[in-house]
């Protein structure tokens, strides 16, 4: 069975339906967990099309993400605690949350990766979506995509 899962987390309620079931899954079969968050890098263009994207200067919008990654990983860590599981978090800056994901279950020595199959709507659902895709066509461990 699986020894060390990694579980990449964006905050959503499918990623944190995802998570539970992942920390049942360690639970069951002795594993511990490490929860993952690809915090977005501050946007090199704050104009898309013309149309600013956004006033947040780079210390403030550090700051968000951080406290994103917090409360993210923070959710993961809670629900290991409560089922008793050892429970990690990593967090990483990327502008491409799939080599994150990769890189960082390489990294930690995971032997799976339990992640939600999207976790967002509309143009974002496509992007995670395709983020997925990404996770399961290079993932070099398995990989179960939880609906």
């Amino acid at each position: 069975m699986y020894k060390h899962i990694l579980v990449p987390t964006d905050g959503s309620e499918l990623s944190r339906e995802a998570a539970g079931a992942a920390v049942a899954l360690a639970k069951e079969s002795g594993a511990r967990i490490t929860a993952f968050y690809a915090r977005q890098p501050y946007p090199k263009n704050l104009y898309d099309d013309g149309a600013p994207m956004g006033s947040a200067k780079p210390e403030k919008f550090a700051k968000l993400t951080e406290q994103q990654a917090r409360r993210n990983l923070g959710f993961v860590i809670d629900l290991c605690k409560k089922a008793g599981v050892k429970g990690d978090r990593m967090a990483t800056i990327s502008d491409s949350p799939a080599e994150a994901i990769l890189e960082a279950a390489s990294k930690a020595g995971c032997d799976l990766i339990f992640m939600a199959s999207r976790g967002r709507h509309g143009l974002s659902a496509l992007f995670l979506g395709s983020e997925t895709y990404k996770v399961l066509t290079y993932a070099k461990i398995p990989v179960l995509v939880h609906h």
